[in-house]
């Protein structure tokens, strides 16, 4: 059995080398000329955590994680306004949550590729697809490159992100299923000793109204930044008269010292995009399936981008890679949305429900926030806090 998965990110990876380990022969197939060096610090926790453990990835994320003490939100003038204890918080997310910078994340699941019986799995960068058909025989795709290539399997999965071409070549055009949340993200990272060494084992994040910046210090003298704030203007906007770099610093200017330098030091071409979530009515047709974000990217608002996109693929493959023949892939397709599906829409319903107190749109939202995190010391709070985040990662 042949497998083409598209999308070298984390769910892509994870898909891949489990339906290598599975037997089947893959190509896993990504745009990108390499891996992407930039991304945000994330939390890892809750259903992510069960199926890392389960397929033997854990302990590759958990030696890449950053040991947090907690996230300190900070005013103008860099002064503690509220704070959250990160054991606390790991306590309240059922016992296991790490701090994973996303470059490291999905460099620790391609690492885990060399579990795999070597020539099982084919990774092939600099690889854009460019057309997806069927035939009686399977799926079969073209991709641009040097040279110019057509390959044919039984399967195709999707893996390609938000903004997927497998999506929009086998299903629809992407604004059929793109629900923008009013917000953009960027993230890039800088190399500043003084802020490494100032901002060392904590989150730091600005307490501010329409935007927020977090930072992180990273290892050697690196600082990790992302930027979310507010864009009236939809899933696309008008773009074209400003660089990345000139619109966050248009947009963030006046946040106290700390951003004032992460902006000066900005790279041209960070990354930053539309914060939204895909919402489709299927995930599968014919012999091609959706994993992650492709199919029900949640937001960084939910906060378990990292942990569905390896728990969804790990049961993809879980289903999938027993499948002996043909004949048995559209049911195995079908019970892996049935199963899955559910998951990832009460995810999305948590993203929804954050999205006033991760960017609040006035003082007093932002000191509702204070008063949230602050009440999460007091006992009968904290448990309050905890059913919740069962309630956001049930299974």
């Amino acid at each position: 059995m042949k497998a083409l998965v598209v999308g070298a990110g984390i769910a892509g990876l994870v898909v891949a080398r489990q339906l290598g380990l599975a037997g089947w022969e893959v190509e896993l197939l990504e745009k990108s000329a390499a891996p992407r060096p930039d991304g945000y610090m994330m939390d890892f926790f809750g259903p992510g955590v069960e199926a890392a453990e389960r397929i033997g990835l854990y302990s590759r994320l958990a030696a890449v994680a950053y040991h947090v003490e907690a996230a300190e939100y900070v005013d103008g003038r860099g002064r503690p306004t509220s704070s959250l204890d990160y054991d606390q918080f790991a306590r309240l997310a059922g016992g296991k949550a790490l701090s994973l910078l996303r470059p490291d994340m999905e460099q620790a699941t391609r690492a885990a590729l060399d579990d795999v019986d070597p020539g099982r799995v084919r990774v092939r960068y600099g690889a854009p697809v460019s057309r997806v058909w069927s035939d009686d025989e399977g799926v079969l795709v073209a991709v641009d490159g040097s040279p110019n290539l057509t390959l044919a399997a039984d399967v195709l999965v999707g893996a390609d992100g938000i903004h997927s071409g497998v999506r929009a070549e086998v299903f629809d055009r992407e604004e059929e299923y793109l629900r923008p949340m009013g917000m953009r993200a960027a993230a890039f990272i800088v190399t500043e000793p003084l802020l490494n060494a100032r901002f060392r084992n904590r989150f730091v994040l600005t307490d501010s109204i329409d935007r927020v910046v977090g930072l992180y210090s990273l290892r050697s003298d690196k600082v990790a930044a992302f930027m979310v704030y507010r864009d009236a203007s939809g899933a696309t906007g008008d773009l074209r008269f400003e660089s990345p770099r000139e619109r966050l610093r248009r947009e963030f200017a006046g946040l106290g010292q700390a951003v004032d330098r992460l902006l000066e030091l900005c790279p041209e071409h960070p990354y930053d995009d539309v914060v939204a979530q895909i919402i489709m009515p299927g995930w599968q047709k014919g012999r091609t399936v959706l994993v992650g974000d492709a199919c029900g990217a949640v937001s960084l608002l939910a906060g378990q981008g990292g942990s569905l996109a390896i728990a969804g693929a790990a049961l993809l493959g879980d289903i999938l890679g027993p499948v002996a023949s043909p004949d048995g892939i559209s049911s195995a397709l079908t019970e892996f949305e049935r199963r899955w599906a559910p998951v990832v829409e009460v995810a999305q319903a948590a993203g929804r429900r954050s999205a006033s107190s991760f960017l609040p749109a006035n003082r007093v939202q932002r000191l509702l926030r204070r008063w949230i995190i602050r009440a999460t010391r007091l006992p009968g709070v904290d448990r309050l806090v905890a059913r919740q985040i069962v309630a956001r990662i049930a299974k």
